[in-house]
């Protein structure tokens, strides 16, 4: 697999331009449409954008092939200005061997989404394109009530702006989520609880260098699948590493044991910093009281800090950063370049 050495990023658009919004991996628009279509209606009203869909976009059954042709249509059409997901899924690594890499290669846009579009981002990476680990139609654009600020104000950025841009942690976040089929959910804001901060672990000093990650389930089975990550480690070398765990709750063991395998590829070593987003802790199957929340959350922690003990551990590491499956959320840019200032202890992506 050949990998470009420096992604660009690709031209981003304005108000009132064109966006392609699809279903690379669940075709869940079909299904609950009340957070997909309060999605459309922001990216129109308060993004100025206009949002177009393509054939698989509420199609709950389409085929790999169908979803990556898809791809390949927004990507070609010179009028379609970025590119956005519905949501994530579960088998988008069987879209993959259908994606024409040089079609892609040759109309880079701005992606965006996170969970299982980290193989699309992947992908789009090793072709030397920037993507946005962030932001989709029915999950942020597409939360009851409205969306909340810092999400908003991230994602404004990362599609209208270039340049650096500081993260902050979150003063409220939310858990706990509500029922999409319900139209009484998205009549009263989320509940939130405080935030906490950022935890720092690790030398403080200053790392710089290209965002590569993603959502660390989705990457365990790429790399059993052998899709999209380099075998020799040394292509990393010097990156940020951003990590986040989903709704599915994996556990502290089972968290450790996908690190301590990337330790063995000699991947983590190659890090010299990790931004870890805050654990999902509350599910639909899992509704963790709030003792319970947290523990899985410590737990969690733990099982990432005994993993950099054994194979990185000089790396600078930041817990609860709201990337990935979280509330508020801000954009990662991915290959982009991402700055963690352990003496400041301040972080600032470029979008």
């Amino acid at each position: 697999m050949t990998i470009s050495a420096t992604p660009v990023y690709p031209p981003k658009p304005v108000p009132g331009d064109r966006v392609a919004v699809l279903s690379p991996s669940g075709g869940l628009p079909g299904i609950l449409p009340l957070p997909f279509e309060l999605g459309l209606r922001r990216l129109r009203e308060e993004f100025g954008l206009e949002p177009v869909e393509y054939p698989t976009t509420r199609k709950p059954d389409a085929t790999p092939r169908q979803r990556a042709d898809d791809i390949h249509a927004a990507f070609a059409d010179p009028e379609i200005k970025a590119v956005i997901a519905s949501i994530g899924g579960e088998d988008q690594i069987t879209v993959l061997r259908h994606l024409d890499r040089e079609l892609l290669r040759a109309n880079p846009k701005p992606f965006f989404g996170f969970s299982d579009n980290t193989n699309l981002l992947l992908a789009l990476r090793n072709l030397g394109i920037v993507g946005y680990h962030g932001a989709c139609v029915m999950t942020e654009l597409g939360r009851p009530h409205a969306m909340d600020p810092m999400t908003a104000d991230s994602l404004r950025a990362a599609l209208f702006t270039s340049g650096p841009y500081e993260l902050r942690p979150a003063e409220r976040y939310r858990d706990i989520d509500r029922d999409w089929a319900d139209p009484a959910t998205f009549e009263s804001a989320p509940l939130t609880e405080p935030g906490g901060g950022w935890i720092w672990h690790g030398p403080a000093r200053t790392v710089e260098g290209p965002a590569w990650g993603g959502n660390l389930e989705i990457l365990s089975w790429m790399l059993m699948a052998d899709r999209e990550i380099a075998r020799d480690p040394a292509a990393y070398e010097g990156g940020v590493l951003f990590l986040e765990t989903s709704e599915e709750l994996p556990g502290a063991d089972e968290v450790f044991w996908i690190l301590r395998n990337m330790g063995e590829r000699g991947l983590l070593a190659r890090f010299p910093a990790l931004l870890m987003g805050r654990a999902k802790a509350w599910s639909f199957e899992r509704p963790h009281d709030a003792e319970g929340r947290r523990r899985y959350a410590s737990e969690q922690r733990e099982a990432v800090l005994r993993a950099l003990a054994a194979y990185a551990p000089e790396t600078v590491a930041v817990f609860d950063v709201d990337l990935g499956h979280t509330d508020p959320q801000v954009v990662i840019p991915y290959g982009g370049t991402v700055r963690v200032d352990g003496v400041a202890r301040r972080i600032t992506v470029t979008y």
